[in-house]
């Protein structure tokens, strides 16, 4: 899967079009490839391993310790892969197959109903998010981390 699929994929989920993007109020994704990691996460229970991308925003932001609450603009986004074991390293964990992409937009008036947070969810080639029930889901998900502004991930650039 290209960078540029990807990113048209989180900007569909997203419900945002090219003019959105463009213009001032619009949260900017500047170039997808640019983002820097922010941090990783290994799921357990989806045996996911998981790459944690953030926009100049929000990285600024974790290596200031500005994260509580993140600042509006702020984007999230979560790329994950099916947990492997290395052919020739048993005890290692690494990506298998793309498993899909999650992305949180930080914009306090918004999505003030969710917490600041605009969800997006895209699996492989399917949309399976952009909608009230999704980001309810979501949101429920990520409602037992309110003192941490919603959010799971542990920056890893402190």
């Amino acid at each position: 899967m290209t960078q540029k699929l990807l990113l048209t994929a989180l900007i569909s989920v997203l419900g945002l079009s090219a003019a959105q993007l463009a213009s001032a109020d619009a949260p900017v994704f500047g170039e997808y490839k640019d983002w820097r990691v922010l941090g990783v996460s290994h799921r357990l229970d989806k045996k996911f391993v998981r790459s944690i991308l953030g926009n100049d925003i929000a990285i600024e932001a974790a290596r200031k310790g500005k994260t509580a609450p993140w600042p509006d603009g702020a984007i999230i986004a979560k790329l994950s892969w099916k947990e492997q074991t290395h052919a020739n390293w048993p005890n290692a964990v690494v990506p298998g197959e793309f498993a899909g992409a999650e992305a949180m937009i930080k914009d306090s008036k918004k999505y003030a109903a969710t917490g600041g947070w605009g969800f997006g969810h895209w699996e492989g080639d399917k949309l399976v998010m952009n909608d009230a029930d999704k980001t309810a889901t979501c949101f429920a998900c990520h409602a037992p981390m309110k003192d941490s502004d919603y959010v799971y991930t542990v920056p890893s650039l402190r």
